[in-house]
């Protein structure tokens, strides 16, 4: 008998079905065994009555979370027993015979309640348990949903998604980089991306145009309590763009995924409040302002966008860096000052972040496409001519063949997703997170590598003391 899924059990009523899944819940009566029933589409309430004695006895032995082919009969509820309001609320299986799949130990904690009260180390030790929770299975599905959205609505407005490189070059342009030993080149590594940026650029050299991604990303930062070692942007570039035609298409689209995906929720202001960063700092403290009117409603969205950011900061050592991303273009009028290297404190950048509820989502910038201003950013911030030739050589190269104008943006998918889904932190919509310290108890790592590994990767390991 083909498999029915338990979502489509209300169409087969009177009919003998077979349905597949887990067993959430199971209440031995005696005379009758009632079982709850999961599968990836609901659930449902089934019982085993006297008459059906193989399968009277096999559902004696079954405990929670084994892994079950039940066969039955979808039976209308008499009306005082109906459930409104739930799904499957109207039916229940009368169970004929039961196949057991796979038996299951104990689960290490109930996933029938809100497992954000269980211990995390203990969730994330067992995540594939976790996962089955039926809130968990939500922000799975969810985030599902809006990539999915993210991916058509660019894919209509003319993008194409390319991917990039996990393995590239590290180069000083943001945090710290997490690097992997070349075997074939003793004494080199690999860098994993902390972002596209160069290569988005670069496609934009070679006249992709709209360029998007769902693109992975690595930065070994110190811990942090929502930081993780490895997270989900999506990223975008388009080429002949102003700031203004980059801000219109991602405040389109983030007004897209909440009027289509959480009806419920309502965004304070549309078209999205603009701030200057100096207004920012000076009104909220804050250059990701939470400008809801009522911050205990949860399902207030008040995004807005913070532009006009000082291009330069100094460094606790009284050098200059950058304060977002030295690929950015100072705005128009304080394009000459850069190439003078002269007011730099006031040099204004072509940055747009947009926030959301006092986080920030997302960031990008209008990018400097002439290869003799980017040198100066990178004169400024004090690098030497070879410094800059050796990090940086490949881009000033594209951008003396014919790269147009370009810019884009980048948004932290995993900070959205938690804010969409109210939930406290990121770890609750990635599927297998980290801890807060950047640890992953399920397959515990980051691990040792063994002896023979190390010297065939012509590497050795010292160990600080504490």
């Amino acid at each position: 008998m083909n498999r029915t899924y338990i979502g489509d059990l209300s169409s087969h009523a009177g009919e003998t079905v077979c349905i597949k899944g887990w067993v959430a819940v199971r209440r031995d009566q005696g005379k009758m065994v009632f079982m709850d029933l999961r599968d990836k589409s609901g659930l449902i309430q089934g019982v085993v009555l006297p008459n059906h004695m193989e399968a009277i006895e096999a559902a004696k032995e079954i405990r929670t979370e084994w892994v079950v082919a039940i066969t039955g009969i979808v039976n209308k509820r008499p009306e005082k027993n109906i459930k409104a309001g739930v799904v499957n609320g109207d039916i229940e299986l009368e169970i004929t015979g039961i196949e057991v799949l796979n038996k299951s130990e104990t689960p290490p904690f109930d996933i029938g309640s809100d497992t954000r009260e269980i211990n995390e180390e203990i969730r994330l030790t067992h995540r594939y348990v976790d996962l089955r929770s039926d809130r968990m299975q939500k922000n799975l599905r969810a985030r599902h949903k809006v990539i999915k959205l993210i991916r058509d609505e660019l894919d209509a407005d003319g993008f194409i998604e390319v991917e990039t490189p996990i393995l590239t070059k590290s180069t000083p342009e943001g945090s710290r980089d997490y690097v992997v030993p070349a075997r074939l080149y003793p004494g080199q590594f690999y860098a994993l991306p902390q972002s596209p940026q160069q290569y988005k650029q670069l496609l934009m050299t070679a006249g992709v145009e709209k360029y998007f991604q769902i693109a992975r990303c690595m930065r070994d930062e110190d811990t942090r309590g929502d930081r993780q070692p490895e997270f989900t942007q999506l990223d975008l570039e388009m080429s002949f763009v102003e700031q203004e035609d980059v801000i219109a298409l991602n405040e389109k689209l983030l007004i897209k995924i909440v009027e289509t995906l959480y009806p419920e929720k309502k965004i304070q202001q549309i078209p999205f409040p603009r701030l200057s960063y100096t207004e920012a700092m000076e009104k909220y403290n804050s250059d990701k302002p939470d400008l809801r009117e009522n911050k205990e409603d949860s399902n207030l969205l008040a995004f807005c966008w913070v532009v006009e950011f000082p291009f330069f900061e100094k460094t606790d050592t009284g050098a200059w860096t950058f304060t977002h991303n030295p690929f950015s273009r100072p705005k128009p009028e304080h394009v000459e000052w850069l190439m003078n290297k002269e007011n730099i404190g006031d040099i204004l950048t072509t940055q747009y972040d947009v926030a959301l509820n006092g986080f920030e989502i997302g960031g990008g910038s209008i990018r400097n496409h002439d290869p003799e201003a980017l040198k100066k950013v990178f004169e400024i911030m004090g690098h030497t001519p070879e410094a800059i030739e050796r990090n940086f050589g490949h881009m000033l190269k594209a951008f003396g063949l014919g790269t147009p104008p370009h810019g884009g943006i980048a948004w932290g998918l995993d900070r959205l997703l938690m804010l969409l889904q109210n939930e406290p932190n990121i770890r609750e919509v990635i599927p297998f997170a980290k801890t807060g310290e950047g640890r992953d108890p399920m397959m515990q790592s980051p691990a040792e590598i063994s002896v023979e590994q190390m010297l065939e990767l012509n590497i050795t390991s010292i160990k600080k003391k504490m």
